[in-house]
């Protein structure tokens, strides 16, 4: 069965556009053009995915995807803005969002955000119906990243993470002490060839370093490795 896009957007012709190319390439597409009508068609569609305007009458997408994630809607969502500052983007992942796209977009890497996500959420969903795993957990002094649950805990205590950010943390710790660029996060985790916005990366490991640092000025588990990019590295034993 084709997955199905919810698209939110106030300028009907933008929407159109999307909707068209969305079903150039077979997905089911339902649109909304305030927040209020998003938040119903987002409980009574159940879609796979959403694209959700970032500025929308009656509730805006931050109070929309703020509601659909209060009520356990585990879907990506991608947020679409005219703004371009940094907590615009920030506040949008906070929120619960997986990703933005800055307006003006091209169809191309709608289309190649959209295949990402929809991607890594039917594999999530396969892992999901697989038999628990005795030994599907990483440590890392204090942090305990659980594959099966999808939790990362520290000293035992679940943080509360978004979706990406745990695919985030769980990869880098696959691969804890290797230094990796902005560019390879973006493909594997995001799963774009290139395509998205290095900030999105940047953005992500800020949130992060907040959740799992005691001190987010002077990391201890996330590095920067000027120039190069970032690692996971075990503070007992510096690497």
């Amino acid at each position: 069965m084709a997955a199905k896009i919810l698209v939110v957007d106030d300028e009907q012709p933008i929407a159109d556009i999307i909707k068209f190319n969305l079903e150039k390439e077979g997905y089911q597409v339902v649109c909304a053009f305030d927040g209020e009508e998003a938040v119903r068609l987002a409980f009574d569609e159940n879609p796979d995915l959403i694209l959700l305007d970032l500025m929308l009458p009656v509730k805006d997408g931050m109070d929309v995807c703020r509601e659909v994630r209060a009520a356990g809607l585990n879907v990506p969502i991608i947020m679409l803005t005219a703004r371009d500052s940094e907590i615009d983007k920030v506040l949008g992942l906070e929120m619960g969002a997986d990703d933005y796209v800055t307006k003006p977009f091209s169809t191309r890497e709608i289309l190649a955000r959209v295949k990402a996500h929809l991607r890594r959420q039917a594999k999530a969903a396969s892992q999901a119906d697989q038999p628990p795993s005795q030994t599907n957990a990483l440590r890392i002094h204090e942090l305990t990243v659980d594959g099966d649950m999808y939790v990362v805990y520290k000293n035992g205590v679940p943080l509360d993470l978004t979706h990406r950010e745990f695919e985030l943390v769980q990869y880098m710790a696959k691969n804890c002490g290797r230094v990796m660029t902005r560019e390879h996060l973006l493909q594997a985790v995001w799963g774009y060839e290139y395509l998205g916005d290095m900030r999105t990366v940047d953005v992500t490991i800020r949130r992060l370093r907040e959740k799992l640092e005691d001190d987010p000025s002077r990391p201890e588990y996330i590095i920067t490795r000027r120039g190069l990019g970032y690692l996971l590295r075990n503070p007992k034993s510096g690497g």
